[in-house]
């Protein structure tokens, strides 16, 4: 069992950024593909990036692309999302997702789930 926690939502507005971050306290993610998700009120959870787990992949959604970068330290095991130039629309609740084999998968190949961090971007 791996429990993820995500941290550094909060409220910006248009044209700023935040940096998500996604712990694992007492664990090792170092083996687990690692993916960011969303979730809108009303939408579906939908994928915002992945990182495969030697970190040497990265898989964006087109429109985030450009704007958000995601990285992990396996030797720290720390895990980040930077998301630039935030727009509206990306106000979500934002989740860090774990699996095996899992990366640039839908939600149902992780395994291991966040409990979601608030981003509300303001126009």
């Amino acid at each position: 069992q791996v429990q993820l926690v995500e941290s550094g939502g909060g409220l910006v507005q248009a044209g700023g950024s935040l940096r998500l971050s996604c712990a694992a306290p007492g664990r090792t993610f170092s083996n687990y593909e690692i993916g960011w998700f969303r979730q809108a009120p009303g939408k579906e959870r939908e994928s915002v990036a992945a990182i495969s787990w030697i970190g040497g992949s990265t898989h964006y959604a087109d429109s985030v692309k450009g704007r958000f970068t995601c990285s992990r330290d396996n030797a720290k095991n720390t895990l980040s999302l930077q998301m630039n130039s935030l727009k509206p629309e990306d106000t979500a609740v934002y989740y860090c997702a774990a699996g095996y084999n899992a990366y640039g998968g839908t939600p149902s190949s992780y395994e291991y789930w966040g409990q979601g961090t608030q981003v509300t971007v303001s126009s």
